[in-house]
Formats: C-alpha cells, sequence, structure tokens
C-alpha cells in the first residue's frame, strides 16, 4: 500500500473517512509534518504552503515521500484560506491554491512524525491527544531554536533520503529540548493575525517565513538560494 500523496504532498481538501481507513499500515517511506493552529485558515495554512515551497525551491520536488499538511484546534472544517493568507503566499511566490481547513483529529496526530504548532497552548492541546505525541511535538519556532543548535555533520547525508534525514533530524531535536530554553515566554508563539490588517498578516508572515529557513535547511541540507 503506497501512503496518500507520498512524493506529492496531501492537500487538506483529504476527509476524515479517508484519513481513518488509510492510516493503519502505513509504510515508513513517508514523513509527514503536521502544522497546527487555531482555526486552520491564516497561521498552520501560511506555514504549510510555505513550507512545500521552500522544499520544493531547494530539491526541485517536494519529494523522497516528505507530506506537509495542517489542521486547527478550532478548525474550520472545509472552510477557504483567509483572503491576507493568500496575498502573502502570493508575496513569496507560494501555492495557495486548492485549501480547505481541517478540524485537528486524533488520525492527523497519530500519522504525524513531526508536528509543528503556532503556539505553546496548541502544542499542549495536541500532546494532551496522547498518541505518543510529545517527543514529536513542538512549536515553529521552539523547533527551530533546537535546529539551530544541531550540528549539521551529525544528520544523515541526504543521499540517505529526506525521510532518514527528517527523522534524525527530530530525534535530535526532543534530545536538546531539556537544555536549550527559550529566552522568554512569547519567544515560542506565532501570534494569530485573524481579523487583522494585511500589514500585520505579512509581519506573521516573515516570521514564519524566517523560523521556516533554517528547518527546512536541515532537512533538506540545501541552504535557500541568496
Amino acid at each position: 500500500m503506497t501512503a496518500p500523496g507520498a512524493g506529492r504532498g496531501i492537500g487538506n481538501g483529504e476527509s476524515a473517512a479517508e484519513i481513518t481507513t488509510t492510516f493503519v499500515g502505513l509504510p515508513r517511506d513517508s514523513f509527514r509534518i503536521l502544522h497546527v493552529s487555531t482555526g486552520n485558515v491564516c497561521r498552520s495554512p501560511i506555514t504549510e504552503r510555505l513550507t512545500r515551497h521552500a522544499v520544493r525551491e531547494r530539491l526541485g520536488i517536494l519529494g523522497g515521500g516528505l507530506i506537509v499538511e495542517s489542521a486547527g484546534t478550532w478548525g474550520h472544517e472545509g472552510a477557504p484560506m483567509e483572503s491576507h493568507a493568500e496575498t502573502v503566499l502570493a508575496d513569496f511566490g507560494a501555492d495557495a491554491s486548492g485549501f480547505t481547513g481541517r478540524e485537528l483529529l486524533d488520525e492527523h496526530v497519530i500519522r504525524a512524525d513531526l508536528v509543528l504548532t503556532a503556539t505553546r497552548d496548541h502544542r499542549a492541546q495536541v500532546i494532551s491527544m496522547g498518541h505518543s505525541a510529545g517527543l514529536r511535538t513542538f512549536t515553529l519556532k521552539e523547533f527551530t531554536r533546537l535546529v539551530k543548535a544541531i550540528d549539521p555533520a551529525t544528520l544523515p547525508p541526504l543521499e540517505e533520503g529526506v525521510v532518514t534525514r527528517a527523522r534524525a533530524l527530530v530525534r535530535a531535536a526532543a534530545a536538546l529540548r531539556g537544555w536549550l530554553l527559550a529566552p522568554n515566554a512569547e519567544a515560542d508563539e506565532v501570534y494569530d493575525p485573524y481579523g487583522a490588517p494585511l500589514t500585520f498578516f505579512r509581519s506573521i508572515g516573515d516570521e514564519i517565513h524566517q523560523a521556516l529557513d533554517p528547518v527546512v535547511t536541515a532537512l533538506t541540507g540545501v541552504p535557500a538560494k541568496t
């Protein structure tokens, strides 16, 4: 059985029924990144699509079994992305098409190899769902801070595959978590731009883009083009 979306990434139009019937027995040749925010119409869609865009820029494809998706703890099931979020993605040349919001389900957490949340509250909610999620769930900015402290030479080379490298990266970040703390409580937060003007959306988009850059570099072994 082939993992749904392997080598192309899963769109957020996937139904709960489809997820429920396919997550058991998935082969281990894929690595799923799940971005989580509240409504799944602003922060997590921006983060999902910027991640896909950055990986494609580095590798030329999303491929290698890397799957990027998102959901919301109070997700607007079936809702479109906020128009300002679409504009932010267009600013970065990323694709906003085909997106529909999802409510976070147990199956999403079970299937995820890495969960990156917008805030500490979202992280706590994911971990409270169980499924041994604690060691693979971080806020986005927390994960970025930990990744920056990891020597890239200690990770498997890209020749061994993005999936192998990604799993090693998550293990290394989890091992560092208790040693490399945030300087303050706000350092790990990405604030909600819902209902705010486009200028605030763009500032949040810049925050997310800057946080993702070292993560994608670590995942792919390829720095961003200057």
